[in-house]
């Protein structure tokens, strides 16, 4: 496969100009890894009190980062560029109706500083407590998300699809004092109710004592006396005046829940130093961000693109960011693109699902508009297929604008593998190299050796990086178990992403997938064990195993092979498949619905009684099954399985 060079024009005067240059941050990182760090942190960070230990691993995988320092996230994003960028436009926000707000930074310091008034005084919160934040793509999110930083509470935002019982899971495991959210927001242009779902998830005892509703929609809404509250009319009283906090390095900024491959989500923790360092240190090296250059990230800011690249990122550098509340093919699929015109945006950040669907209903959409100010690309959150890689290229970038396919996680906090644009020689839907100061290594499990070019292994990051996740929130043991209980090198735990990956000749990382019971749908990973035990609150489900399987738009759609309690077999399975899915729509959100569910008369377990999943992804991918089914309690189980896929082949 041939490589795609960088625009030589726009190398010129990118900030990692060529290879050699990226291969001399690589080095220098590899030489003394704590000064590599240590130069970025003194130059990239305002401190309110230097810090003074760079990296203390004694007691790994709980590290410390810039040990003793005192800084604010909110001053990192906002103070500290009113006096260079007043005027400049912070975010542009563009409502799913074509409704439009520009936020200056002025005006975003004031916003800010006013929402932390509110939440000390009004609702009494203070540094350490938590707040969930279950919004639309409002600026109101933006505020609340920097108005925590701003007084040291820790933020927990939960997408705004998800499910009260999702939601309410969530408030429970982070004790959370206040709730955040707004009567309701757009989405094609009609209204949807997010404050209905926060009642719901706080019926019965939660540590919440106060909700804070913004009126977007002006819906009607039912409000609790004594715990309900208007953040229209509470925000008039308060002042623009509001002092930072200061915080520790390692003080937590954010939980952000994320499926694992047990059923209760797991409360990835980041803290401030690290992860704010390198959000800013990412955006500048993998998106080239330039003083007068327009960004557009898609994300939600209910998912980690959204944190990173979107609000903390952006922001904490000083570009202008846009937020965009809708839909990205709605009225049509000329809908981003026209944006692009619109604002002249430089960078277009996205995932690969929204790629393959403006492809498919609008590949000659981008001819339309002028979206000659596009010079860098963006993908996120699975791997892009080569079509979809090729169109982005040739007709949204007019062979003239790299393609970062970045590869990082929740976790991670920011990019780890990713093209640099003005340096690396792109491979189609291959993700490249380690960033500089990421130790990235495909290692064999067994042997915790490096493998060779070909072979495949396991994504691991051999040492510790700032943007890290610190901990499960509530749960070190899980912490641990999670991310550093698979692979050892040199007799070391290191960190796992999950991933399985493998090299080429030339040192090149592709990213394979998943190599335990999680499901990358659309860029989100769903967790099998959340969305299995939500299918088993039917009442008629006796067992289930969910999979992935390939899809066209989302990457991986949710394939379940449900086993139900009634022997007389299925009335009506249209009718049982739209039931199942209502329940997981209820448990989880619309997200986690299944695309196929199979009524099996078993499934495929060992005597031990596990379940042999990859049987079962074999089946669904239409691939040979390779294992030994001889040992397993019921081999037959297999081939009925496998007959009635090819009876229902075109309905499933």
């Amino acid at each position: 496969m041939s490589f795609y060079t960088p625009n030589k024009a726009f190398a010129k005067n990118a900030r990692v100009k060529n290879m050699c240059e990226y291969q001399e941050l690589v080095d220098k990182a590899n030489e003394d890894y704590e000064g590599f760090w240590d130069s970025f942190a003194k130059t990239k960070i305002d401190w309110f009190e230097p810090y003074h230990t760079v990296l203390d691993e004694s007691n790994a995988p709980f590290v410390k980062w810039f040990d003793g320092g005192k800084l604010n996230v909110a001053y990192q994003c906002v103070d500290r560029h009113i006096n260079t960028r007043k005027n400049k436009a912070a975010i542009i926000f563009e409502g799913d109706r074509g409704d439009k707000q520009i936020i200056t930074y002025l005006e975003l310091y004031y916003q800010v500083n006013r929402f932390a008034n509110l939440l000390k005084e009004d609702f009494g919160v203070q540094k350490g407590d938590r707040v969930v934040i279950y919004m639309p793509m409002i600026p109101e999110a933006a505020f609340a998300m920097l108005a925590c930083a701003r007084i040291g509470a820790i933020h927990s935002i939960v997408f705004g699809g998800f499910s009260a019982e999702a939601l309410r899971d969530r408030i429970l495991d982070a004790e959370a004092k206040v709730v955040i959210t707004a009567d309701g927001a757009y989405r094609k242009e009609k209204p949807y109710m997010l404050k209905h779902v926060v009642d719901e998830a706080l019926s019965g005892d939660t540590t919440v004592q106060k909700v804070l509703v913004v009126e977007r929609n002006n819906e009607d809404v039912i409000w609790v006396a004594g715990r309900d509250y208007s953040y229209n009319e509470l925000i008039k009283s308060k002042s623009s005046i509001c002092k930072p906090e200061p915080m520790g390095s390692e003080d937590p900024l954010f939980l952000l829940y994320t499926s694992g491959s047990t059923g209760k989500p797991k409360g990835v923790q980041h803290n401030t130093a690290g992860y704010i360092l390198w959000a800013q240190m990412t955006m500048e090296w993998v998106f080239d961000v330039k003083e007068n250059d327009t960004y557009w990230c898609t994300a939600d800011i209910g998912w980690i693109t959204g944190h990173t690249y979107i609000v903390y990122g952006p922001l904490a550098m000083g570009a202008t960011t846009v937020m965009f509340e809708g839909v990205i093919t709605y009225p049509d699929a000329g809908r981003p693109w026209k944006m692009v015109e619109e604002y002249k945006i430089n960078q277009f950040y996205t995932a690969p699902t929204a790629i393959r669907v403006l492809h498919k209903t609008g590949e000659e959409e981008p001819k339309k508009y002028d979206i000659s100010s596009l010079k860098v690309l963006g993908t996120v959150g699975e791997p892009i297929d080569p079509p979809a890689w090729k169109w982005y290229y040739e007709v949204v970038g007019n062979a003239q604008c790299a393609i970062v396919d970045t590869y990082w996680q929740t976790e991670t906090g920011g990019h780890v593998v990713s093209p640099l644009p003005g340096a690396t020689p792109i491979k189609p839907a291959c993700a490249t190299l380690p960033l500089p100061g990421i130790i990235a290594e495909i290692l064999d499990p067994k042997t915790g050796k490096k493998v060779g070019a070909g072979e495949s292994g396991y994504m691991c990051i051999t040492r510790p990086w700032p943007s890290m996740i610190r901990g499960v929130w509530g749960d070190s043991q899980r912490f641990e178990k999670s991310y550093f209980g698979d692979v050892k090198k040199d007799g070391k735990a290191v960190y796992f992403t999950g991933d399985g990956a493998n090299y080429d000749k030339n040192g090149y990382i592709t990213i394979t997938g998943r190599v335990d019971d999680v499901i990358n749908v659309s860029g989100h990973r769903m967790g099998t064990a959340e969305v299995e035990a939500a299918i088993k609150k039917h009442p008629n489900v006796a067992e289930v195993a969910v999979v992935g399987k390939p899809h066209e738009i989302k990457g991986e759609g949710i394939f379940a092979y449900v086993v139900l309690k009634s022997d007389s077999g299925i009335a009506d399975e249209l009718e049982e498949f739209k039931m199942i899915n209502k329940v997981i729509q209820k448990e989880i959100g619309n997200i986690a619905v299944c695309d196929d569910i199979l009524f099996a008369p078993g499934l495929p377990k060992t005597r031990s009684g596990k379940i042999m999943r990859r049987i079962l992804r074999a089946i669904a991918k239409g691939e040979a099954i390779t294992q030994d089914i001889s040992t397993l309690e019921d081999p037959s189980i297999v081939e009925k399985i496998e007959m009635m896929i090819k009876r229902t082949k075109g309905t499933l």
